[in-house]
């Protein structure tokens, strides 16, 4: 039985988090002999958002493909980039007028790889329904390839627990983002779809959720709005590695892992450009 490793960063968050993008995915693709390599990019600028310039930098650090979610649209540059660059995703579940592609397949050797981003509705903007959404993709990407790898953005635990439900046996991998808290119920399904509700954070994980811990205290104790900055200290890269029977599509294992990344004692520090 041949595997197809994937290797999926959690939500890269600011300046700390495409640091530590940079300096550790090659060796953590080396260290679990991945595949192929996703990250969640929707906070990479200061937290809101990505430019194109960030974006390119991504895929030399050894990205493959990029998914997103509602802060997508927070730096206008990208709206131009997106329809020409279909490895940077936006949730497909945006109306079709939306700029950019919700999924894309990929080839890997003599594999395909099919990569979803979809985005939940439960405390998030207004969008068109994931399920169904997915479900519509899954259809037509599955004729070319049982590989297919899901990224579900979204708030609530229990959308993203209905979405594996509803997809069970027919996708290889949902993972969940947005949270930006890594959760413990990573697991397979009996019909092989590997799943875990929340990958984590690429970023300075001494923070409130990657930003500054002042100006969010102030917000929930005033109610009056602040204007955060991405935090600085604690910085870790955190993720999946999920394992595929390229024959099959079936998660034959699904892995959580969180590196610490100290930029102080890298000796070749890698420019990341700004925020």
């Amino acid at each position: 039985m041949a595997l197809f490793t994937v290797l999926f960063v959690a939500d890269v968050c600011g300046r700390p988090g495409r640091q530590a993008l940079a300096h550790l995915v090659k060796p953590l693709k080396e260290k679990f002999s991945a595949d192929y390599v996703i990250a969640n990019i929707e906070n990479s600028a200061g937290g809101f958002g990505i430019t194109p310039e960030m974006s390119r930098k991504v895929f030399t650090y050894g990205v493959n493909l990029q998914t997103s979610g509602n802060h997508i649209w927070d730096r206008v540059q990208i709206l131009e980039y997106l329809p020409e660059q279909p490895r940077l995703l936006r949730p497909a579940n945006y109306p079709n007028q939306a700029p950019g592609h919700g999924w894309y397949i990929d080839t890997v050797g003599e594999l395909k790889i099919a990569v979803i981003n979809v985005m939940g509705r439960v405390y998030m903007p207004s969008t068109d329904c994931p399920f169904r959404t997915a479900n519509r993709i899954v259809n037509d990407v599955s004729r070319e390839t049982p590989i297919i790898f899901v990224d579900m953005h979204a708030e609530a635990t229990s959308e993203k627990q209905a979405m594996l439900y509803y997809l069970d046996g027919k996708v290889s991998a949902i993972v969940g983002t947005h949270t930006h808290v890594q959760t413990a119920d990573e697991r397979i399904s009996k019909r092989g779809t590997a799943y875990i509700s929340d990958t984590g954070m690429t970023g300075a994980h001494d923070s409130i959720i990657g930003m500054e811990k002042g100006p969010s205290l102030g917000r929930f104790l005033t109610g009056m709005p602040k204007r955060f900055t991405t935090a600085t200290d604690d910085a870790k890269i955190q993720g999946v590695v999920v394992r595929i029977n390229s024959e099959d599509g079936r998660a034959e294992s699904i892995e959580r892992f969180s590196q610490d990344f100290d930029l102080a004692a890298v000796q070749s520090p890698i420019n990341v450009d700004e925020e």
